[in-house]
């Protein structure tokens, strides 16, 4: 090579421009030829890896790969470039600065294909969906370009870096201010991912944005939620810290979704019920024990105190509300769909303007959705159905329809 190089000086001695042309063009003719080798080579030595891997998977391996090759015809220049004689010392640091540098960018290039190639890999984990690393990878692209930043600059100016690094203490405040949304989204998702708030696959609730779906994506400044609708929103990873976030993550792993809802009743419509009543409703399977036993108890009562049946007020009696909250905590309790390991409740709450309210708590069996409903549907139109037995009726606001019948039943009185 060496004696190749002086023939050529020899023969063009008098054309140092001649030279220098043909030094470097004959350097890009060997960096062709090595980046060719070196692809083939290392494509070679790699293609038994690329067989195990599915499509996707194979890309990116194949960009980090022919990333990692361009370091080879960067080399020959930043070598090569001594071997041209008439080429000034200043042109050849010149060119040993810029192929050092395009080296440090080459590596950085080549890690964060392999930073994106183990995100990938991951994501076929089973973990991976409930957990996700892209925030994480994120985090080490922005250091690793930094750190690929400030090299490159520093070898561009042939300073240290270490020079660099200590110019950068005084432009902290200004670093922090440009990176503010940056750096709180860093802590916002050290503290989710640290505190396991919120995976991939939640479903989350944020009322004060309307938001109300499934985690489909976390990563270093956003959240994309999948709402149910078939929108998307994307919300700042921060949002998750400072506004008030519901997650019905627990509730998908009892095994077990509430139930809570009251039916209001027109409280004119509540009385006690009469002997004819008390044996009509004795014929209910459900209810059968609770009225025999309560008539018992109720007798007792009256007796103890000589209570004077002539009196209303004075003796105690069964309610049909009294009896209708009984039968509807044993139809719950009987449910089969219900989870019986879960709390059952039926309870009055305090009277409001659409009648009395009495609530029904309890969980069913399943979390889908569909058969949720179509549980808490079956219960509710089976208690509207039974309401009107128990000499019970629910509340409704009249309509226009309602008072125009009144008005014609009046009509109807009059004449």
């Amino acid at each position: 090579m060496q004696q190749i190089m002086q023939f050529t000086h020899n023969s063009l001695s008098g054309y140092p421009w001649l030279e220098i042309f043909i030094g470097l063009l004959g350097l890009l003719l060997a960096a062709f030829v090595v980046n060719f080798l070196a692809a083939h080579l290392i494509g070679r030595a790699f293609l038994k890896l690329f067989a195990l891997l599915d499509q996707r998977q194979a890309a990116d391996a194949r960009l980090m790969i022919s990333r990692l090759t361009n370091i080879a015809p960067v080399l020959v220049f930043s070598y090569g470039i001594d071997f041209i004689p008439s080429i000034s010392p200043n042109l050849a640091m010149v060119v040993h600065n810029i192929a050092n540098a395009f080296v440090i960018l080459i590596i950085a290039l080549t890690i964060s294909a392999l930073l994106n190639f183990i995100d990938l890999l991951y994501h076929y984990q089973q973990k991976a969906k409930f957990r996700q690393i892209k925030g994480l990878i994120q985090i080490a692209k922005i250091m690793l370009y930094s750190i690929a930043a400030i090299l490159i600059v520093a070898i561009l100016l042939d300073r240290s870096p270490l020079i660099l690094l200590s110019g950068l203490g005084a432009m902290a405040a200004v670093l922090l201010l440009v990176f503010q949304d940056t750096l709180l989204s860093l802590v916002a998702g050290i503290q989710i991912s640290s505190t396991d708030m919120v995976r991939v696959g939640d479903w989350i609730e944020i009322s004060s944005i309307g938001t109300d779906g499934s985690v489909a994506e976390i990563a270093l400044h956003t959240i994309k939620v999948k709402n149910f609708d078939n929108t998307i929103t994307t919300i700042p990873i921060r949002k998750l810290i400072t506004d008030p976030v519901k997650n019905w993550r627990g509730m998908q792993e009892s095994g077990g979704r509430r139930i809570k809802r009251s039916l209001y009743i027109d409280q004119s419509s509540i009385a006690f019920l009469t002997e004819d009543d008390i044996k009509r409703l004795s014929q209910y399977r459900q209810i059968k024990s609770y009225i025999t036993n309560k008539t018992q108890e109720i007798a007792e009562w009256n007796k103890k105190f000589n209570a004077d049946k002539t009196i209303i007020g004075d003796v105690r009696r069964l309610t049909n509300i009294g009896t209708f909250r009984a039968y509807v905590e044993a139809y719950i309790k009987n449910h089969p769909r219900l989870h019986e390991g879960m709390n059952r409740m039926v309870r009055q709450l305090s009277p409001v303007a659409e009648g009395l309210p009495l609530e029904i708590y309890c969980f069913a069996r399943t979390t889908i959705w569909n058969e949720y409903e179509a549980i808490q549907s079956d219960i509710f139109d089976h208690l509207y159905s039974i309401m009107p037995d128990f000499g019970l009726r629910v509340f409704q606001t009249p309509s226009g329809n309602d008072i125009q019948q009144a008005l014609a039943n009046v009509s109807k009185t009059e004449a």
